[in-house]
């Protein structure tokens, strides 16, 4: 069957939105984008978008799904038996698809237990969003994470952690290389693995065709993941100088995660634990500061937020768009950053964009989000959200299963 889009503008995923274009979509993909009078005359589906967007869906690229937003999210997830995480990650995963983003990368999970999400909503069983997946994160003994990572320490035990992330269905690996926030008796300035540690764990992931991601604040950290190749770094706190030159030159993506640090800041004593208190908020205008920064110097940027971290619910991503304009990112180029930058740097092929070819996963929006961000980050502008060419809804959400409607941030 096929469905036509028009009346509105069109976001590309790349360009300023533009008016007189039809979108036609066939099954799952979009076969036509073409003026509007192109199709005069055709009389299948056709949804009328006129004074709003269409844009392609949006992409998160650091989210947990095993972990739900509670003040404190590791002690929460620890109750659980692992058919309740199970179960959970998934309704956390479609209310993140309802709310406009039709692609994550999971950093982190339980046990690879949130493949058995990715595996049902990348194969079809399950109506969501596509879904990547690092597995366990690598991290050192002491470091940040260790709750539930895998600990490995020196060379050869990093390279043997890094193959069983492989082994395991890995989509990426992902290497801490700092301390951070969320663990107690670590500091995020603080570098972790060494610079031959971080090296020899890149260097295999790459063996095996797998990208690479490292939570990495303090400068030093950076540095060691950015010179030992890493694809992506996480938050990227303490840049220097010094990081956004040897990003840029070795066009290093950052995910700037700015919804993890301000919920936390924005949530002080309602549960959250005194210690990630204490150095959000020490550190919270530095990493404001190092995004604008790397920002300013043209630097590779792709939306993330840490979905599952303290009050930073799943389904309330796309408020992520609002954070980095609010910081002084240009709401076109926060698009861009939260579509088709996104899919770069996940390996999202087709997604990201409409174009001819690619999928039909749309977002769309009252109003042109070029010119107020907030068409797009907030829920209450959206209209519609489409994936694989199907309107989310509550009867896609759970093919073969009772209705569910997964509207609330979760």
């Amino acid at each position: 069957m096929q469905v036509l889009y028009k009346g509105g503008a069109l976001f590309d995923g790349e360009n300023a939105p533009v008016s007189g274009l039809g979108v036609m979509v066939e099954s799952e993909n979009v076969v036509r984008v073409a003026p509007e009078t192109e199709f005069d005359g055709f009389d299948g589906q056709t949804v009328d978008t006129a004074g709003g967007t269409l844009m392609p869906g949006l992409i998160d690229c650091h989210v947990h799904l095993c972990l739900g937003a509670e003040g404190d999210p590791g002690t929460a997830a620890e109750k659980l038996l692992p058919g309740q995480t199970v179960m959970k990650a998934l309704a956390r995963a479609q209310a993140t698809l309802a709310s406009g983003v039709t692609g994550i990368r999971d950093c982190g999970g339980r046990n690879y237990l949130e493949f058995a999400v990715r595996d049902a909503c990348n194969g079809g069983d399950q109506m969501g969003p596509s879904i990547r997946a690092s597995g366990r994160m690598i991290c050192m003994t002491g470091g940040h994470g260790n709750q539930h990572g895998r600990v490995a320490d020196g060379i050869d035990e990093i390279v043997k952690a890094v193959r069983e992330q492989i082994h395991a269905g890995s989509d990426l690996i992902k290497i801490m290389a700092t301390g951070g926030i969320m663990t107690p008796g670590v500091n995020p300035e603080d570098a972790h693995y060494s610079a031959e540690e971080m090296a020899a764990g890149i260097s295999e992931a790459n063996r095996f065709h797998r990208r690479t991601a490292s939570h990495a604040q303090g400068a030093e950290g950076i540095l060691n993941a950015v010179r030992g190749g890493i694809t992506s770094i996480e938050h990227g706190i303490f840049m220097t100088d010094e990081c956004v030159r040897e990003m840029l030159e070795r066009e290093v993506y950052l995910v700037p995660t700015l919804a993890a640090l301000q919920n936390i800041v924005a949530n002080k004593g309602n549960g959250i634990p005194d210690y990630v208190i204490e150095k959000a908020e020490r550190i919270a205008e530095t990493h404001v500061n190092s995004i604008k920064t790397f920002y300013d110097a043209g630097g590779k940027i792709a939306m993330g937020t840490d979905a599952g971290t303290p009050f930073n619910k799943h389904g309330a991503n796309a408020d992520e768009l609002a954070l980095m304009v609010g910081i002084g990112i240009e709401p076109l180029d926060a698009l861009r950053i939260g579509t088709s930058s996104a899919a770069g740097l996940v390996d999202l092929e087709g997604e990201g964009r409409i174009t001819e070819g690619a999928f039909a996963d749309f977002l769309l929006v009252d109003g042109d989000p070029a010119h107020d961000i907030n068409c797009a980050a907030k829920r209450e502008n959206h209209r519609m959200v489409v994936k694989r060419g199907t309107p989310v809804s509550a009867a896609s959400m759970a093919l073969g299963a009772a209705p569910f409607q997964p509207l609330a941030a979760f």
